[in-house]
């Protein structure tokens, strides 16, 4: 088999336990009725195989395994083997088995095991320090600096959708500019409460979920429009479509959005969207940018300290409180999904594929910008598999 064919089994065998768990009662499913894969762009290309047992399941993937072993080596081979691996350890746990957590971490997951670098995010917060003097929030510590300023550039709730509007439609521009042309899509906002997430891509409905627990700065909302929309969540959606349907990637791609080790890449399309288009605009941003770079290397820590280390939850809190500076329905909304056993995990894929990209971007030369634009939009990416740009993915 070639990487193609083994692509399309494992679309084929992934969509069929997706199926497979959204026929399972809501009660007993760790997914709660959903699916494997939350958005999938390929009932036209690739039907799931029907399963009726689990075992069944395990031996198509024992035999992909298999395959994508003689693969030679390099990116393509990286991906599947590790995409396999991934979907093979959310089989047994949505079958009952119960991993540990950083089983969970390193196979389903793809993100590095363990806290993130003290030192790292002290520096990061050194750096948010440095930006806040300069915007001339000096007084108090840092944690009451950055509720200072978050309090200060708060937009108003009844002006949140008209500055969203304006947001999508620069980020839009930027993103059929130097991304891909997406055409007349496009996604209204959607209030929402009690939440464990800040926003969401409900992709399928045209909507941009938002927590209206939190407050939020045009910096922050703008992150959102460009992790979510335009050049995030949305944009890899339909590029990789666009992709497949060309012939020019294969059907795995529309994978993206599997609870697999696709999500560290696809998290980290969005959280580097702003740089991906150009859309540092000003101070705000900056603090904004080191505060998300705090804040999500912090939340990866504290699920651990949470999971693993079995420090009691409202020391986690205060963890995130102050190391973080996170507002309350932040905090709680991690501890939530950190403790979700098969949720929780995914919390370390934010800081990991945020990292991957940043760093394959900041080495990218001009002359490599479109085949890198091409290898993150156009196909389905591991970690490890992404580092390895600019080696071709075949």
């Amino acid at each position: 088999m070639n990487s193609f064919e083994i692509g399309r089994d494992l679309t084929s065998i992934t969509m069929g336990i997706d199926a497979y768990e959204r026929r399972q009662p809501a009660d007993r499913s760790l997914l709660g009725g959903e699916g494997l894969v939350p958005i999938y762009l390929g009932s036209e290309d690739v039907q799931p195989r029907h399963y009726d047992a689990v075992e069944t399941i395990r031996a198509d993937l024992d035999t992909l395994a298999t395959a994508a072993s003689a693969l030679h080596e390099g990116p393509r081979k990286m991906f599947l083997q590790g995409m396999i691996r991934s979907v093979s350890t959310a089989t047994k746990m949505l079958a009952g088995a119960s991993p540990s957590f950083e089983e969970k971490v390193t196979h389903l997951v793809g993100a590095p095991a363990g806290r993130e670098d003290a030192a790292l995010i002290e520096d990061a917060r050194a750096r948010l320090d440095a930006v806040l003097k300069r915007s001339g929030f000096v007084n108090g510590s840092l944690g009451e600096r950055i509720a200072a300023w978050e309090e200060a550039r708060a937009i108003p709730a009844e002006q949140i959708e008209t500055v969203f509007r304006e947001l999508m439609f620069q980020a839009k521009a930027k993103t059929d500019e130097m991304i891909f042309d997406t055409g007349d899509y496009d996604m209204v906002l959607n209030p929402v409460r009690g939440m464990f997430y800040t926003a969401r891509c409900s992709f399928n409905e045209g909507k941009m979920d938002l927590n209206f627990d939190l407050s939020f700065t045009r910096a922050a909302l703008k992150h959102l429009v460009c992790h979510e929309v335009y050049p995030g969540h949305s944009t890899q959606l339909l590029s990789t479509k666009a992709a497949v349907d060309a012939g020019e990637a294969p059907v795995d791609a529309l994978l993206i959005t599997t609870d697999a080790i696709t999500g560290c890449v696809q998290e980290g399309i969005g959280d580097q969207g702003v740089h991906l288009i150009d859309f540092v605009e000003d101070d705000d941003d900056e603090i904004h940018i080191e505060l998300r770079r705090v804040r999500s290397a912090a939340q990866t820590s504290a699920a651990w300290m949470l999971m693993v280390e079995g420090v009691p939850r409202e020391d986690v809190a205060n963890y995130l409180r102050t190391t973080a500076m996170g507002q309350e329905a932040w905090v709680q909304g991690r501890l939530r999904m950190a403790a979700h056993p098969f949720r929780g995990p995914f919390i370390s894929s934010y800081w990991a594929g945020n990292e991957v990209v940043r760093k394959v971007r900041e080495r990218v030369t001009e002359a490599d910008r479109p085949a890198f634009i091409k290898a993150l939009y156009s196909y389905a990416n591991s970690p490890e598999s992404l580092s390895m740009f600019p080696q071709v993915a075949n």
